[in-house]
Order: structure tokens, then C-alpha cells, then sequence
């Protein structure tokens, strides 16, 4: 399976990096299914630092992965997902034991719809109502040394302005 990462450089290497920001599934390395999420996510970020150029990075993983490998997937907006999310995005210290999180992406219109959800505007069976109602792309979250292993770098392709 091919899989997809933006940024301003190529990463021949993922690692895992403390993010500097709540991030969906917590710190590590994110990837995607969607060349094109990979893309407009790059070009955010070429926009917001001003750079000419980025590039989407393009990786394989098995299609079976190792057994030993903990995964948590979500295929589409569940409470388990939304309560995952809103850990990871409001509890200080939350560091969950997984390697490989899957599931759908909490995109700025979903984001607008966990404000309204945490701000006790919507309730939990209504917030997963209107997310099923988006179209969501997916993300891969690659948590650990161990998980970072599957990925094989396969090229890199330039984005620019």
C-alpha cells in the first residue's frame, strides 16, 4: 500500500518528533492514503513559511503488518474515536501505548464541530452525525520506533508554488 506524507523537505527517514501543538492521535509521524491531502497539506505550509517549494513523500507499507505491532483503527467517526481524539487533543500528559493509530482525519470543518462538542453544544451522538455527514480523508499515525520500520521510502515529488 502507498502511502503519503508532505513536507518542506524529503524525508528519506520519518521520525518521531514531540509535536508543538494537540495533534489528532498524539506525537509521531503522519501519513495518508490521499496524494492530494499530502499535497494541500504541504502547500498550507509552503504558504504559511513563505518557502517556493515542498514535496509529498511517498512510502510503501506491507500489506500485513507485523503481529507484534499494536494498531488502533477506526474506519469511519465513532464515540471511540471522538473520545481518542479529544484525549489526545485535551488531557496534559495523554500518551497512548499504540504503534500504528488509523482512521479518519479531523479536518478545520471538524474541528469547528469538536468546538462545539466540547463547548457542550453538541452532544456526542450528534457530533458523530454531522461527521459522518463529511467527506473525511484518513490519516496514519506511525507512534513508535517499531512502527516507523514498515515504512519504505519510495520517492519523493516536488510541490511548488
Amino acid at each position: 500500500m502507498k502511502l503519503y506524507h508532505g513536507s518542506l523537505e524529503i524525508v528519506h527517514k520519518p521520525e518521531i518528533r514531540k509535536a508543538n501543538r494537540t495533534l489528532d492521535y498524539g506525537s509521531g509521524f503522519y501519513t495518508t492514503t490521499s496524494y492530494e491531502q499530502a499535497e494541500a497539506w504541504v502547500r498550507r505550509r509552503m504558504d504559511e513559511t513563505k518557502r517556493g517549494k515542498g514535496f509529498v513523500n511517498i512510502y510503501t507499507i506491507p500489506e500485513s503488518l507485523p503481529s507484534f505491532l499494536q494498531q488502533l483503527i477506526f474506519q469511519s467517526p465513532t464515540e471511540e474515536w471522538v473520545d481518542f481524539v479529544m484525549r489526545n487533543r485535551t488531557e496534559k500528559g495523554f500518551v497512548h501505548d499504540y504503534d500504528i493509530v488509523y482512521g479518519p482525519v479531523a479536518n478545520d470543518r471538524v474541528y469547528a464541530a469538536f468546538a462545539l462538542y466540547e463547548g457542550g453544544l453538541l452532544n456526542k451522538q450528534d457530533l458523530i452525525k454531522e461527521l459522518k455527514a463529511y467527506s473525511l480523508v484518513d490519516q496514519y499515525l506511525f507512534h513508535t520506533e517499531a512502527a516507523l520500520q514498515v515504512l519504505t521510502f519510495v520517492e519523493a515529488k516536488e510541490v511548488a508554488l
